[in-house]
């Protein structure tokens, strides 16, 4: 296994310096100078230090102690994970060496000047959040001050310790072209110094390589000046990234780390959120709805659980600026044109196929939620405003634009709940609730790319310490509790699934030691086509059947009809409060109809509404009639699309209420009107200038609709009940084109009927089969038509019954169907029924093929399908009494 290997690979490197740092042997010797944290440390800082960060400040004293420390050991290196708290111990190093050895004087300088700003807070300003010291600092009685410099004081002042903070390309440029007021070579020689490097592999890279960039050899050897300007100036070095497997690198430090913990280790001790990958084939648009559903979900888990303040923010991660760019106007428009109609049918659609355990907790919450408000906590929590652009078309890092810096760096506190970025986050960035990451687009699978996305997930990973029954932690404590409950303690990673990009990205993870959970607790099982039906004439030659579409042209869109809406039925708004939030330990509480009944609303052609809903209307941009054209080309004026009886004008609008409700209040009925038009919105946008389904069939080879495919199954929700689909043997089933059928318990028990009655179908046919039309095979669809309410959506029949004798082949299309979906289905039973000889015309074929479709097959055949083979003369022995088997 890949992650075995890179563990001998790393068992090879022996770092010298630290292997004696760890043995009790050297701490007997060096009489340990520091067996606790010492007062003037613990006092005087904000957060408690961890063990690994107490052992990284005993190891510094220890090294100090050594006989010629400050000849031998005046360069070393801190190797710690990514959100391990490197700043702290550098805090803590700056007193130590204060207070045991000294030193007044401190140059800390990094890479990006972001780091520098962000760090000059953490040391200076203690106003702000995360100010890393306790005010004010005292040690032994004394008020000592931290003071940020530009120039070293010729005479340096008791109880100051004075820091000059500059990035690296600063202070390349005030060494070697030296102007006014700048440092010097001779005020950096005057007393001695501790250089503080952060993320210190960018000042090894001409170590790295001889051909690397040429300011990068020069900050490398700028370092090495500085630091030999006076025999006591000590250079530490903070990094999270080293490659110690380049035997240059190895060679330079195998003697000066004298502390590592890498994020494994960081991870696997709880201080930082666990990884997790979920890796989909969605489109863009999809994964960033999923990943605002998943946000959100997680939002209203701690607000059930008394978590105050707590808000997950999600990173849409691009790689090129014009990408990113045009996904955050995509990103906008999805939020803007949501519907509670188009967010319901967008979760149950990806709950059907969902292989994720987050998304599927986070899809059956939703479930149980009223979409209306929903959708408008939605509209609310993303708007424009909660969204920060953090693109720079500049090649400087993003965090130096001061215009978004100090929102990306507030994000704990601040109402910012997406971020769209390019890929230049990966370093001084230290967000505590980045809960999800979206990697946006399918380009860019190279190493270099996936080393990028490893080092930002590192930073995501970083714990959030939120409050907790009164408690904060800076641990995980919900790793023993119900998975939606450790969603709160997590980072997602949502993916392409690409082969190659996934290989490289695992790389990656390994290179940094960071470990990756699947998000998914499924069993994968396979339906292999049989190799007797691989023979078959059927197989080779056949073909199954499915009508032709046709445009609709803008013309043919005339009346509301045609957008998929009936208005001479009521419809039904859900005003009903039943389903209300509860502590997630206990669950939802169940919708039931018994306790509502329904009550009108408004009636579009009653004068007397008429106020009402022009009220609903103005309350939504689409309904203003320059937009509402663009849709509705024969459209002559609102107050037709209003009152027209070919429109809205035979609407009527009910809502249901909880039993007890007499009447409505004119809030109450201004809600259901918003929300109908809110459907009657997301149905025109769906439907206009679809394809239409005619009652013409054509052909399409079996060989290309039955193929091998495979099913990855739920094993275990926290509930082992939730589990109905399994896999069931038809080895011994000839008339089963699969060796397996993976189905669930309707399914199961519509196969054995199906089985049932097959010893008649074969005295009846040369040639009888079950076919299981695979999900996956979106191709092959049935198309509704003359209908008086057109459906455009394409529908996929889970089986066909096909049977041949001497003079015709049959094909009758077949679905078993929960008594749950059988409302929202029904127009999909309508267009099996219209199905038959009569009624469709099959191109090329007529003469030898008859097309059929039966009712829903549904619990206990209580619609009687088997009995419709018969009636149709399909199963011509109708003397037998079939039982369920």
């Amino acid at each position: 296994m890949p992650r075995k290997k890179k563990a001998k690979q790393e068992e090879k490197i022996e770092l010298k310096l630290l292997n004696a740092l760890n043995s009790t042997d050297l701490f007997s010797q060096q009489n340990n100078h520091m067996d606790r944290l010492p007062l003037y440390i613990s006092d005087n800082m904000k957060h408690h230090l961890r063990s690994y960060q107490l052992d990284a400040i005993r190891h510094l004293d220890t090294v100090r102690h050594m006989q010629g420390a400050d000849e031998l050991y005046n360069q070393l290196m801190f190797y710690m994970a990514t959100g391990s708290g490197k700043t702290d111990i550098m805090a803590a190093t700056i007193l130590y060496l204060y207070h045991e050895w000294g030193y007044q004087c401190f140059l800390f300088t990094t890479h990006t000047t972001a780091v520098v700003d962000k760090t000059l807070d953490n040391f200076i300003n203690s106003s702000s959040p995360k100010y890393l010291f306790n005010d004010p600092i005292s040690i032994e009685g004394k008020q000592i001050t931290i003071r940020a410099v530009d120039e070293y004081p010729t005479e340096l002042e008791d109880n100051i310790l004075y820091i000059k903070f500059a990035g690296i390309q600063q202070l390349s440029n005030d060494i070697y072209a030296p102007r006014e007021n700048s440092i010097t070579e001779d005020s950096l020689a005057r007393n001695k110094m501790v250089i503080l490097a952060d993320e210190a592999h960018h000042f090894n890279v001409g170590t790295r390589s001889k051909n690397s960039n040429k300011d990068s050899r020069n900050w490398e050897h700028l370092l090495d000046h500085i630091r030999k300007l006076n025999s006591k100036n000590l250079q530490l070095e903070f990094t999270a990234t080293i490659d110690l497997h380049n035997p240059e690198i190895y060679q330079k430090y195998q003697n000066k780390i004298i502390a590592e913990y890498d994020l494994g280790k960081f991870i696997n001790d709880g201080y930082s959120k666990k990884v997790y990958r979920l890796q989909a084939n969605n489109s863009d648009e999809s994964k960033m709805l999923n990943a605002v559903l998943l946000s959100q979900y997680r939002k209203r888990l701690a607000r059930n659980m008394d978590i105050q303040d707590f808000k997950p923010v999600i990173l849409f991660k691009s790689s090129t600026v014009t990408m990113s760019n045009d996904t955050e106007q995509i990103f906008h428009e999805m939020i803007d044109d949501l519907t509670s109609e188009s967010l319901q049918d967008f979760v149950q659609s990806q709950d059907k196929s969902t292989q994720s355990e987050a998304l599927h907790l986070a899809y059956k919450y939703w479930l149980k939620q009223d979409f209306a408000k929903t959708v408008s906590e939605l509209k609310r929590d993303f708007r424009r405003f909660n969204v920060v652009n953090a693109n720079d078309s500049s090649s400087k890092d993003i965090l130096d634009d001061t215009s978004v810096a100090q929102k990306l760096n507030t994000l704990e506190t601040n109402s910012i709940r997406a971020v769209f970025a390019v890929a230049k986050l990966s370093e001084g960035w230290d967000v505590l609730n980045l809960y999800d990451i979206v990697r946006i687009g399918e380009r860019n699978i190279k190493p270099t790319d996936t080393n990028s996305e490893a080092q930002l997930i590192g930073r995501g990973a970083r714990y959030n310490p939120f409050i907790y029954q009164g408690k904060r932690s800076y641990k995980r404590r919900f790793d023993g509790r119900k998975t939606e409950i450790q969603l709160l303690e997590r980072l997602y990673y949502h993916t392409i699934n690409n082969p190659q990009y996934l290989e490289n990205l695992r790389k990656s993870l390994d290179a940094i030691n960071l470990p990756v959970n699947e998000d998914t607790k499924y069993q994968t099982h396979e339906a292999i086509v049989k190799p007797s039906f691989k023979r078959s004439a059927i197989y080779n030659h056949g073909n199954i059947y499915y009508n032709k579409v046709v445009n609709v042209p803008a013309s043919s869109y005339d009346s509301i009809k045609k957008y998929g809406i009936d208005t001479e039925s009521a419809s039904i708004i859900d005003l009903e409060d039943a389903t209300t939030e509860r502590n997630y330990d206990t669950g939802a509480d169940k919708y039931e109809f018994s306790s509502s009944h329904t009550i009108i609303a408004a009636r579009f052609n009653n004068p007397a509404d008429r106020a009402l809903i022009e009220a609903a209307v103005s309350y939504l941009k689409f309904f203003r009639f320059n937009k509402l054209k663009l849709y509705c080309p024969t459209l002559v004026s609102m107050n037709e699309f209003l009152t027209s009886k070919n429109w809205l004008g035979q609407a009527v609008v009910q809502a249901r209420v909880a039993n007890g409700t007499a009447q409505l209040t004119n809030d109450q009925r201004l809600t259901a009107v918003k929300r109908y038009l809110a459907y009657v919105q997301q149905s025109i946008v769906k439907n206009f200038m679809r394809s239409k389904g005619t009652n013409e069939f054509l052909s399409m080879a079996v060989k290309e609709v039955v193929n091998d495919y495979t099913k990855r199954v739920a094993v275990d929700f926290n509930n082992p009940t939730a589990t109905k689909i399994s896999p069931y043997s038809m080895n011994n089933k000839k008339w089963y084109v699969y060796d397996q059928a993976i189905v669930d318990v309707l399914e199961k028990q519509f196969i054995d009927q199906i089985g049932a009655i097959m010893p008649t179908l074969k005295q009846q046919y040369q040639d009888a089969y079950l076919i299981r039309i695979d999900e996956r095979a979106d191709n092959f669809k049935l198309h509704d038509f003359d209908s008086d309410v057109p459906h455009y959506a394409g529908y996929m029949p889970d089986f066909i019954l096909y049977l041949q004798d001497a003079n015709y082949i049959y094909q009758v299309y077949m679905e078993p169907k929960g008594d749950q979906l059988l409302e929202r289905d029904n127009w999909k039973q309508e267009l099996l029924e219209r199905i038959n000889p009569q009624n469709v015309v099959v191109l090329g074929e007529s003469q030898n093929v008859k097309l059929y479709g039966v009712k829903f097959f549904i619990r206990d055949d209580k619609r009687h399908t088997i009995q419709e083979l018969r009636d149709k003369n399909l199963l011509k022995d109708s003397n037998d009494n079939f039982e369920l088997s």
